[in-house]
């Protein structure tokens, strides 16, 4: 079965907004602090449980799959014809939705990780000598900041991809016309050569 562009289009959609939504529930569940319980010389920090690592590292691996798709969409060959990119990166504006999108792919990826990794560590490093810790947990908003990041990635590698579809149907039209530019030169000296051949005759 031939991949469309719709196919490639709903799939950045849908693991674009997996992503955001994953992201968004990991910033409500994340807890603000952790309770410290004083221990011989230390201070042990308990956290409640709450998904919010998990949730982040899903969010994260969701923008990577919207992210692959949406760059793989682009230079796809759909109904069999692959498209140069030569000819591709002649538009300037797919030029600069291209590198637009992939910074912000790749500042929502920074986004989603540094909370989620900073807070894995708050849980697995729970034991501290400072006794006036307070039981810390990663910088609030920065989950919910990568989460809406990650959504306009992938509203603008569909953008992407519109740009790149339009670019990839005026080249075959062109490629089209000339050909039967082509054919119809030929077919006119053919008939002009049967004309003279008969009127010499």
């Amino acid at each position: 079965m031939a991949v469309t562009v719709k196919q490639m289009s709903l799939t950045v959609a849908f693991f674009g907004v997996l992503s955001f939504v994953l992201g968004v529930i990991a910033e409500n569940k994340k807890p603000a602090s952790g309770t410290p319980i004083p221990g011989k010389g230390v201070v042990f920090c308990k956290y409640p449980p709450d998904p919010s690592v998990v949730l982040g590292y899903l969010s994260f691996a969701f923008l990577l799959v919207s992210t692959v798709a949406g760059f793989l969409s682009l230079f796809y060959p759909y109904k069999g014809k692959a498209l140069p990119q030569a000819a591709l990166f002649q538009s300037t504006s797919f030029v600069v939705f291209f590198n637009i999108s992939l910074l912000t792919a790749g500042l929502a990826a920074a986004l989603l990780l540094w909370p989620t990794i900073t807070e894995q560590l708050h849980r697995s490093r729970n034991v501290h000598r400072n006794l006036d810790t307070a039981c810390p947990t990663a910088k609030t908003g920065l989950l919910g900041g990568g989460a809406f990041v990650s959504l306009d990635a992938s509203l603008l590698w569909l953008v992407a991809l519109m740009l790149a579809d339009n670019a990839r149907e005026d080249y075959f039209e062109e490629i089209e016309e000339d050909v039967k530019g082509e054919y119809g030169q030929v077919s006119a000296t053919d008939y002009d050569g049967r004309v003279n051949v008969k009127g010499s005759a």
